[in-house]
């Protein structure tokens, strides 16, 4: 009987320490999060490790290499892991000259022509796009605009497009009467605006991106930050590789420096 029970105590220690927690070498999923996506944490190691500790405790994941098993095959975990570590904010008329070369760009090209934006975020980018365009006299026939997140929340937030003071603080009063609705504290964007701009979830990296079509511009502001400089250069390669006029230049935000 006592044999019985100290075999019984012996198997339940066991089976506790077999579901021990274990997040000590986060470099796994930092590794395979680079490879998927092209960011790198080399310099922020130590908040991607308290952030992916949160993330697996949240749902009872006892160890790093136990979440890199699911999100290797579950899609659904591994999109919640991306939006979880992607997360970003930014606001309208951001770095507003280059905005005002590609209105010249596309007032120029005298065509209806075809406008990618990577990453959209959740939408101030493309959206001060559009409304640049229309405020230059450009009709809204000659102009489309895709916007494309690796963030799926992001993308949501986007199509939905109610903003807080923060995001629209660079927006004179006259844009925000002309393009908006004020409710409260929240700023939502008119219909006339967030119809010129689609969005899709879309990974540079995937071998599938190409499917997205050739671009007349393409606008990738502050992403390549995110990359080491090996990633920077494949990344450029990518988007390079998607313009319809191999002389037009990849419009890169001021902080990507090669």
């Amino acid at each position: 009987m006592f044999s019985f029970l100290k075999n019984k105590k012996t198997h339940v220690t066991e089976e506790k320490a077999l579901v021990a927690e274990d997040f000590s070498n986060i470099s796994i999923i930092s590794d395979y999060f680079k490879n998927e996506t092209g960011i790198t944490f080399d310099k922020q190691i130590s908040i991607l490790k308290s952030k992916v500790t949160t993330f697996c405790r949240y749902r009872d994941i006892k160890s790093f290499s136990k979440l890199l098993n699911i999100i290797k095959h579950d899609k659904e975990v591994k999109q919640e892991l991306i939006d979880y570590l992607t997360t970003n904010e930014t606001f309208f008329y951001r770095e507003f000259k280059q905005i005002a070369e590609l209105v010249k760009l596309v007032k120029d090209a005298n065509k209806k022509v075809d406008i990618l934006c990577a990453p959209s975020a959740t939408g101030e980018e493309p959206y001060s796009i559009a409304i640049a365009l229309l405020e230059a006299g450009v009709s809204s026939d000659n102009f489309q605009i895709l916007g494309i997140d690796i963030n799926a929340i992001a993308i949501l937030d986007a199509q939905t497009a109610v903003y807080k003071e923060r995001n629209i603080r660079n927006l004179s009063k006259t844009i925000l009467d002309k393009y908006f609705i004020e409710d409260e504290k929240h700023y939502i964007l008119k219909p006339i605006v967030r119809s010129l701009v689609k969005y899709k979830l879309a990974n540079l990296f995937d071998p599938s991106f190409n499917s997205l079509g050739k671009f007349d511009f393409i606008l990738s502001r502050n992403m390549l930050i995110y990359f080491d400089d090996e990633t920077k250069q494949k990344a450029k390669k990518i988007l390079e590789s998607m313009r319809k006029n191999s002389n037009q230049k990849v419009l890169f935000g001021h902080a990507d420096l090669f």
